[in-house]
């Protein structure tokens, strides 16, 4: 299978744990995933607070070569000052404006501040609830990095993800 990244999120109470670091590193030993392949998916709310504290927890799974993304940016208490004292690698758009991205002036001017700002301060920008292909079009106008929903594959059980990667995989290269 070719190389991808696993995108775990996080809930605020396993976050705020204090042997959360201790539980990444332990499932990363048992599963033997390289850290570069993991992608953990914090959301604003869950970085309010203590921030020295969280940008130490968030600085030690960095330099462990996790990626960590903000999920469902913009919905949530945003503080622009989080993304540069944070060491995250990726802004996560709620899908609430993906969804009326095609027909809502609004959710499409908040889109592309979103992406504009991300690219500006060198994140990558995902789309979160892409289910149409005039969505991803759109999207895709607009310089969006990487769009996952419903328009690329439902959820599907786990004994059917190798298939369905190499299918696509497969697809994308010819």
């Amino acid at each position: 299978m070719p190389s991808f990244r696993v995108c775990v999120n996080i809930s605020a109470r396993q976050f705020q744990s204090s042997g959360f670091v201790d539980n990444v590193k332990h499932a990363l030993k048992i599963s033997e995933l390289d850290p570069l392949g993991l992608e953990l998916e914090i959301t604003e709310g869950m970085v309010i607070g203590d921030t020295i504290a969280v940008v130490a927890k968030l600085e030690v799974l960095a330099d462990m070569g996790i990626s960590l993304a903000i999920d469902d940016f913009g919905t949530g208490y945003s503080s622009l000052a989080y993304l540069k004292r944070f060491p995250v690698d990726r802004l996560k758009i709620d899908q609430s404006f993906i969804r009326d991205i095609t027909n809502d002036h609004d959710d499409a001017a908040i889109t592309d501040a979103i992406i504009r700002l991300g690219h500006s301060l060198g994140l990558s920008v995902v789309a979160e609830g892409v289910e149409t292909k005039e969505q991803a079009e759109t999207l895709r106008r607009k310089g969006c990095d990487l769009l996952q929903g419903y328009y690329f594959s439902k959820p599907i059980p786990a004994e059917d993800f190798e298939k369905w990667v190499v299918d696509h995989t497969e697809k994308q290269l010819s």
